[in-house]
């Protein structure tokens, strides 16, 4: 399907944002879906569960939740409900980023990059079966592209894994935690390993535009203010869920792992591009 997904827009913008005749009922309704993502024009604001803001410019844009949705949905993803995208206006990576209110998170425990890449293999092999059973595309865990690093000075942890789809294609999700006073933001990167370096470095410049809002920053902490009941380690594994294994609890962590990469993005940059371009002409 997801293949289907990349030539389908690829096609579309090839053509000058019209059809082939050969194009099926379902190949129509996603690029309809595509064209009608509501995009953040420079200078806009968007905001992220009211604990942080993202500010769009010329380099950088946004959508909101609802339209996440059906960007994922159609990137051949389940829906999360809550959730935002941030994206370059030119290159081809996204971001997918959520909020988990599980509290203060405390950074001072070391990690285990071995352990933790042994039980994200576990989770991912009994996460692929359920993605099946739900009508999406598994994708299998190889390895790091980053072993897990944290920024003490931002307050953000950092990883990156490998992943390969069912038509042999290989994705690299990199995934930040940016922690705050009541909770953290999950940040996924989505790009290729071939752009990996270029692409992980344009991503940070981006998230410069993301903060929390007055109140929310992890330097507001108090005593009182709610401590989540994990560390570093189980944010890598899925945080909450995570801590709910460790316990001998429900095993299947549902981490996002998020295909479709430059394909998809560049198709839907160029239709971006043409529907701009038509609104100003």
């Amino acid at each position: 399907m997801l293949n289907k997904l990349v030539m389908t827009v690829a096609l579309v913008a090839a053509c000058g944002g019209t059809w082939a005749q050969t194009s099926s009922p379902q190949e129509a309704e996603t690029e309809r879906v595509l064209r009608e993502l509501h995009w953040l024009a420079p200078g806009g604001n968007g905001s992220l569960a009211g604990k942080a803001t993202f500010k769009a410019s010329e380099k950088y844009t946004f959508l909101n939740s609802s339209d996440t949705d059906k960007f994922l949905k159609a990137n051949g993803n389940p829906p999360q409900g809550d959730s935002v995208t941030i994206a370059p206006t030119k290159g081809e990576w996204f971001g997918i980023l959520s909020f988990a209110p599980e509290g203060y998170v405390k950074d001072d425990e070391s990690i285990d990059a071995d352990a933790l890449l042994k039980t994200l293999k576990e989770n991912n092999t009994a996460s692929n079966e359920e993605k099946r059973k739900q009508g999406y595309a598994p994708l299998k865990l190889e390895g790091w592209a980053l072993a897990p690093r944290y920024d003490r000075e931002n307050k953000r942890l950092e990883w990156g894994t490998l992943l390969r789809t069912d038509d042999n294609k290989q994705v690299v999700n990199v995934s930040t935690r940016i922690l705050g006073r009541s909770g953290y933001t999950s940040a996924i990167l989505v790009t290729s390993s071939q752009t990996l370096d270029a692409d992980l470095k344009d991503f940070k410049v981006a998230l410069r535009d993301f903060e929390y809002v007055s109140g929310e920053k992890y330097s507001e902490w108090r005593e009182g203010d709610k401590v989540a009941a994990y560390g570093l380690g189980a944010l890598v594994l899925g945080g909450a869920a995570a801590a709910v294994a460790s316990k001998g609890g429900f095993k299947v962590i549902g981490a996002l792992l998020v295909a479709g990469v430059a394909g998809l993005w560049a198709g839907i940059k160029r239709l971006f591009s043409r529907k701009k371009s038509g609104a100003e002409g």
